[in-house]
């Protein structure tokens, strides 16, 4: 397993980037739980934020794509609206236990 953060270090409604070596990750906690995903939109193919650690909507309520304003579900990754609607963002494996959030090695292992 990869360590990403420190549990404390995602707070509820806010997201962060996170640049390893073998991949790009976007992590977003809603109602308590840590998501991760991808960094990596479905419509072309590139980093979502524009700015370090920016990637949800003026609600924070969706993650969204600061190039072409496509909205994605926190919760599946869905996009909701946009170029690339039907499609989603690739989720990554992960959970969180004694204070630090992890990435599965097996996720990253996987084919985009």
């Amino acid at each position: 397993m990869i360590r990403l953060c420190a549990s404390n270090e995602l707070v509820e409604g806010q997201s962060r980037g996170f640049a390893l070596s073998q991949v790009r990750v976007v992590a977003v906690r809603r109602d308590g739980v840590p998501y991760l995903y991808e960094n990596r939109c479905p419509h072309r193919g590139i980093a979502l934020e524009w700015l370090p650690d920016q990637f949800l909507d003026s609600s924070g309520s969706l993650l969204q794509c600061a190039t072409h304003g496509a909205l994605f579900l926190i919760e599946s990754g869905e996009c909701v609206a946009g170029p690339c609607a039907g499609l989603g963002l690739r989720p990554l494996i992960g959970s969180e236990r004694d204070g630090v959030i992890w990435l599965h090695d097996e996720t990253i292992q996987r084919e985009s």
